[in-house]
């Protein structure tokens, strides 16, 4: 437990800004990246939970805490996600999309970026086995949480988050297992899950698909141009970039991005 004691006579804001400083430094991860009151309310509420008066000896404890530091992880990012979230736009991808790539190209490549407990790289690879493709198919999933990407790897899900898999997909794609459900094991090992700083670390390249959903409204809009940028370079020409519904990408001509369809943009330009 902490003291409930001054950081050293710094004020609120400095003591946080010292806290952002010290987390870039130690473990490579920017908070400044992040919008900041958001961020703030979420951490100073987990500071407070375990009794830390300031974030000065908060950040002490974290750097002697695995458990403390894997909690600090999970709360700063957002880990909500359930198969076939807004099932319509995963419709689109699998009928308007995915259907002329695969007839198109004897291979396709995929990156679920920011995947969390990996429903939606499991909700991909579904579909593109219901197509017959999944083993000419590679499938990235990605994340900066371990303890996220552990769970993905399990594939144990609760009721709550299969309630939108269509009942044949369910039946196909999971076994029972008392009150959860878990993927089948040929799922399993077509998804490649892999530990990545989205704001820090460089990406793969010549991505048919790249799907980031939900994650890209806690950045800045400094963060988010630069994001936009990277991943329109990891694209193939005529590459698909899938976001999510609250993050719709204004003039993303200044990406080499074009609409395709809502939620959905196709990289046009290889000068970005």
């Amino acid at each position: 437990m902490g003291e409930l004691i001054p950081a050293g006579g710094l004020t609120e804001d400095e003591d946080f800004a010292r806290f952002v400083a010290d987390i870039h430094r130690s473990l490579s991860i920017d908070l400044s990246q992040y919008k900041e009151g958001q961020m703030r309310r979420r951490l100073t509420t987990l500071r407070m939970k375990h009794g830390f008066g300031t974030f000065a000896l908060y950040y002490k404890a974290l750097m002697g805490d695995a458990k403390l530091r894997e909690e600090f992880l999970d709360r700063m990012t957002i880990n909500v996600s359930e198969f076939w979230r807004n099932a319509n736009r995963w419709q689109v991808l699998s009928e308007r999309f995915l259907k002329p790539m695969l007839s198109s190209s004897p291979r396709l490549n995929v990156w679920s970026a920011a995947c969390s407990t990996g429903e939606e790289p499991y909700t991909l690879a579904m579909i593109l086995d219901s197509f017959g493709a999944l083993e000419r198919s590679s499938i990235l999933a990605t994340d900066i949480d371990d303890g996220v990407l552990a769970k993905a790897k399990e594939g144990l899900y609760p009721v709550r988050s299969v309630r939108e898999v269509p009942a044949d997909y369910l039946k196909r794609y999971f076994e029972a297992a008392r009150d959860h459900y878990r993927v089948v094991e040929r799922l399993k090992k077509a998804v490649k899950f892999q530990k990545q700083n989205l704001l820090l670390d460089s990406f793969g390249s010549q991505y048919d698909l790249i799907v980031c959903r939900n994650v890209m409204i806690y950045f800045t809009e400094e963060a988010k141009s630069a994001l936009y940028h990277k991943f329109s370079r990891a694209l193939k020409p005529g590459g698909l970039l899938f976001v999510g519904s609250t993050e719709q990408i204004f003039s993303p001509g200044q990406y080499g991005l074009e609409p395709a369809d809502t939620f959905f943009y196709r990289r046009v330009s290889a000068g970005v």
